[in-house]
């Protein structure tokens, strides 16, 4: 019976959000919006539960003194200090919570960001190395569009900028909506499945 009622729920509103989305009608509307204001409001307690279950995980890494447990005290003590700096000064220009987040946060987020620009460096010189036919035409492709996108390239050739648009307009183009076209009978197939109760992982238990 627990798992028969979420099923059918799942299974009841499922088909009615396709039917409403392919036929809409003034009440499927309602309906819809009505269900919209509901998933806001449900979110606020799922954003609970997601912090208690946060909090519940870190602490227990804590307690059992788990590898890189200091982390999981890190993560502790700033979201403390944010949540207390924020109910006691607000979250107004110049309060101390703000200065928290510019001062520290962002610092933080810049650093990451270096440090992926790093890292996608490092990817693109592994994945450019001609090994193959297709590394020799990604290697190719890259070099002209990078031509093409500064002043050098034009000075070198006249065309090489209509080629680098050619190449991101076209090929490239091509390429994102097969990619989008495959995200999207993905996730339709991976409704399908939910609605049908074919899936059933997002019960919980084994």
């Amino acid at each position: 019976m627990q798992r028969t009622v979420p099923l059918v729920i799942v299974f009841a509103l499922g088909i009615f959000f396709i039917i409403q989305y392919f036929i809409p009608s003034h009440p499927s509307q309602v309906v819809f919006n009505t269900m919209i204001d509901w998933d806001i409001a449900m979110s606020v307690f799922a954003l609970v539960i997601a912090i208690d279950s946060s909090v519940r995980h870190h602490f227990t890494k804590i307690a059992r003194r788990q590898p890189q447990w200091g982390y999981s005290l890190v993560f502790l003590l700033a979201a403390l200090l944010m949540t207390v700096a924020g109910l006691a000064g607000g979250t107004g220009e110049g309060s101390f919570y703000m200065k928290l987040f510019w001062y520290i946060q962002s610092p933080m987020q810049t650093t990451m960001f270096g440090i992926l620009g790093f890292y996608m460096a490092s990817a693109a010189y592994r994945a450019f190395r001609a090994k193959s036919m297709q590394a020799t035409l990604l290697l190719a492709s890259a070099f002209i569009v990078m031509l093409g996108l500064i002043p050098a390239g034009a000075t070198i050739w006249k065309g090489m900028p209509r080629l680098s648009e050619w190449l991101m307009q076209v090929p490239n183009m091509a390429s994102k909506r097969g990619i989008t076209f495959g995200i999207g009978l993905g996730a339709t197939a991976t409704s399908l499945k939910i609605i049908l109760g074919i899936e059933r992982n997002w019960l919980g238990g084994t």
